[in-house]
């Protein structure tokens, strides 16, 4: 999960990107990147950080330039937190290209291979998106006559692309004096949509993850870029679009709804607010055909992602919907940071309870998701000690049982609270009196309802099913091995930092 941003404007570019990725800073607080095109100039400043804290205004000033692209990422598959990984990555031949991305290549290490040995082609960094960077230089390479582009080229090149990449990837390229392009992968499995704005100097456009980037910035809703299909918008501000496989077919990641994305965003149809409303509904639902009478006083969202369905689910079952948590703004979402021993400092930083809510009460606490159970298991302490009597907790979303490898951070069985446990030794685990989980097919349902044309999903965390079609158990098991090196290495990191601290502390 990251965000990504490519405009092509009538007035310097940075402030939009800067502004964009503000807006999609949920989608990855690990590092942020621009770059901006000065003619033939590209000029690039990134760092690990959030947004607010990798640009200055010395930073802003050196990002000259009417077109860029934009990237905020957080580490995927269990990768250390390398500045090096930053995004966007350049390459210089055979044209300048600058490329940000979202998702995860699965074949990202036969890829790398083959670059170096048949394409002489060397990738300096463990990231995928650098590897794709590179795939894409040599297909345009490849494709092009005299070293010169056109769209038609342009989209031969996507095209091979599609045929060598596997995976999950939401692409904003700039190409050095010819212009922005954008593509999808071919099962649509990240979001990518694109607007326009109409100025008095002529057109200008904008490709951004979600469509809440084309709201704040005052550019129209056009349309999402299809699965296959590529985008390119050249420097007279015309825009060319041609599907690029014969194989693409919408499947979108189901928990981008449950989840990732801003509840004012719509994705490929779908109001994700809407669908959180609809997931409450369905939620209600099997809660009272399960459980029969229901002794619970008050239902409480756990903020912020959850609200909408809680509410939802309160009205539906008339019972009372409280705020019973308040959140500090200023700690990074639990679940996307690195290293779970910064999870647990961070869940009581985060969340704080308000007392007057759950004194001798039953409280249904609903939340979007159980991925860790490290949240769960915190917040139903804290409930409790906050003076509930008995503390339900109910999940909008089915178990998450399986590693995901499409660009969100579980990728490890051993992390996943539901992994070979039934719902009652969840239920044990996380200190709970009872757990409810949603249905996948009502899930799926409640995404249809909002739009009845998605036929199919990305749900591979719930069930299992990927996709792609080449993940494999050896597959999982190297990522797993990766992943708990990394988390070695991290926790080896949080130990130091503690000792450095302490170290500190008394030396004062």
């Amino acid at each position: 999960m990251c965000g990504i941003l490519g405009v092509i404007s009538q007035s310097p570019a940075n402030q939009l990107l800067y502004d964009g990725l503000q807006v999609l800073q949920h989608r990855g607080q690990d590092a942020a990147g621009i770059a901006t095109l000065d003619n033939h100039t590209f000029h690039l400043h990134k760092d690990n950080g959030l947004v607010r804290d990798v640009f200055r205004t010395r930073n802003m000033r050196a990002l000259i330039g009417n077109a860029g692209i934009a990237h905020v990422r957080y580490p995927t598959a269990g990768s250390a937190v390398d500045h090096n990984e930053a995004q966007p990555f350049y390459v210089n031949s055979p044209f300048g290209i600058v490329l940000g991305h979202n998702g995860n290549l699965t074949n990202a290490d036969e890829l790398k291979e083959q670059l170096f040995v048949e394409d002489l082609r060397h990738v300096n960094t463990n990231s995928d998106s650098e590897v794709l960077l590179n795939v894409l230089a040599h297909e345009l390479q490849n494709k092009s006559r005299q070293y010169r582009l056109d769209p038609k080229t342009i989209f031969a090149a996507v095209s091979g692309v599609h045929q060598r990449c596997h995976g999950a990837y939401a692409v904003v390229a700039m190409i050095a004096g010819y212009g922005l392009l954008a593509f999808r992968d071919i099962f649509g499995i990240r979001p990518l949509v694109i607007g326009v704005n109409e100025t008095a100097q002529g057109k200008e456009y904008l490709v951004a993850s979600e469509s809440v980037a084309l709201d704040t910035l005052g550019f129209k809703f056009l349309r999402d870029i299809a699965p296959g299909e590529a985008v390119f918008v050249d420097f007279n501000g015309k825009l060319h679009s041609q599907q690029c496989s014969d194989k693409a077919s919408l499947n979108p990641c189901i928990f981008e709804y449950v989840y990732l994305a801003r509840p004012d965003s719509v994705i490929d149809g779908v109001s994700v607010y809407e669908t959180r409303l609809y997931m409450g509904e369905y939620l209600a639902d099997k809660l009272k055909r399960t459980w029969g009478k229901l002794d619970i006083d008050v239902v409480i969202p756990i903020p912020d992602s959850s609200r909408p369905s809680a509410l939802q689910l309160a009205n539906r079952l008339k019972i009372p919907f409280r705020e019973g948590f308040v959140k500090n703004r200023y700690i990074g979402r639990t679940f996307i940071m690195p290293g779970q021993a910064m999870r647990k400092k961070s869940v009581r930083q985060k969340l704080n309870a308000i007392g007057v809510e759950f004194k001798g009460k039953n409280v249904l606490l609903v939340d979007d998701s159980i991925v860790r159970g490290t949240t769960s298991r915190e917040i139903v302490q804290m409930a409790r000690d906050a003076g509930a009597l008995k503390v339900y907790f109910a999940s909008a979303a089915p178990p998450v049982r399986f590693p995901n490898v499409y660009g969100i951070d579980m990728p490890s069985r051993r992390e996943l609270i539901a992994t070979g446990r039934s719902d009652e030794q969840i239920c044990r685990e996380i200190g709970a009196d009872n757990l409810i989980y949603q249905d996948l097919d009502d899930l799926k349902s409640a995404v249809r309802k909002a739009n009845p044309g998605i036929t199919n999903f990305d749900a591979s965390c719930f069930d299992g099913i990927y996709i792609t079609g080449d993940i494999t158990p050896y597959y999982l098991d190297v990522v797993e091995a990766m992943r708990g090196s990394g988390e070695a290495n991290k926790q080896m990191d949080d130990d130091q930092m503690e000792l450095n601290l302490a170290v500190s502390a008394t030396s004062m």
